[in-house]
């Protein structure tokens, strides 16, 4: 397996500064370390991939690059990926047949469902004896929890989407308890140790390899772990 060591994390810092003023620049690179993440755990060239809160067409690119046979699903029909031979669909509701598919990834959805667990039930539900889940998420006190209304959302959420609305005169896209949910990285493992499924990785996603002993400690993980990342092996 290869070692993902400080030079990685902060190449992926360096773009996330870029999302809004050149997202197909920060897009990519996710995309691109997304691949990377899955390639260790299954062969995507002819594999039948569903990503689960589909956006941007970069990951439809670099996953049917590798030879994979990707489907985007989202709820929003507008969203770019979906638009060109996707599924609009319900996450907490997959309209899929159980074990009907390789893998299951899902990037950056977890906060933004109500009923977290059950989506991740749904996700391992639609996977194949052997197939692959991957889904990472950005925990609630990490300083990117509140996402464009960090790092104010340590006060509060909605004091930050207050906040947010006096200084750009709108509010945000991501509204905590509409749009947005407190998620724990306490959440995530719970889930994936109760799940029946073998859990091939958790650590942080974006920090380097060393950084996952930090999932030994309650409290700072929750701070110190910015996006928790789960791949599991269906039994």
């Amino acid at each position: 397996m290869p070692r993902r060591g400080l030079r990685r994390s902060v190449r992926l810092f360096r773009v996330f500064l870029l999302e809004q003023s050149e997202p197909d620049v920060f897009y990519s690179a996710l995309a691109h370390d997304s691949r990377d993440l899955l390639a260790e755990w299954v062969e995507l060239d002819g594999a039948s991939l569903v990503d689960v809160g589909a956006g941007p067409a970069d990951f439809a690119r670099v996953f049917r690059g590798a030879g994979a046979r990707y489907v985007p699903l989202d709820h929003d029909p507008t969203v770019a990926s979906v638009r060109d031979g996707g599924v609009v669909g319900d996450a907490s509701r997959l309209p899929l047949a159980d074990g009907s598919v390789d893998v299951v990834f899902s990037s950056n959805v977890w906060e933004h469902v109500r009923d977290p667990r059950g989506v991740a039930d749904e996700m391992l539900r639609v996977t194949r004896p052997g197939g692959v889940v991957l889904l990472s998420y950005t925990n609630w006190l990490s300083p990117w929890g509140g996402h464009e209304t960090s790092p104010w959302h340590w006060l509060g959420g909605e004091r930050a989407v207050r906040r947010y609305a006096r200084r750009h005169g709108h509010p945000p896209k991501n509204r905590v308890g509409e749009t947005l949910h407190r998620v724990s990285v306490a959440d995530g493992l719970r889930w994936a140790r109760a799940s029946g499924a073998e859990v091939l990785v958790a650590r942080p996603r974006y920090l380097p390899d060393a950084a996952r002993h930090l999932l030994r400690v309650p409290g700072l993980r929750e701070v110190l772990t910015w996006n928790l990342l789960l791949v599991l092996r269906r039994r």
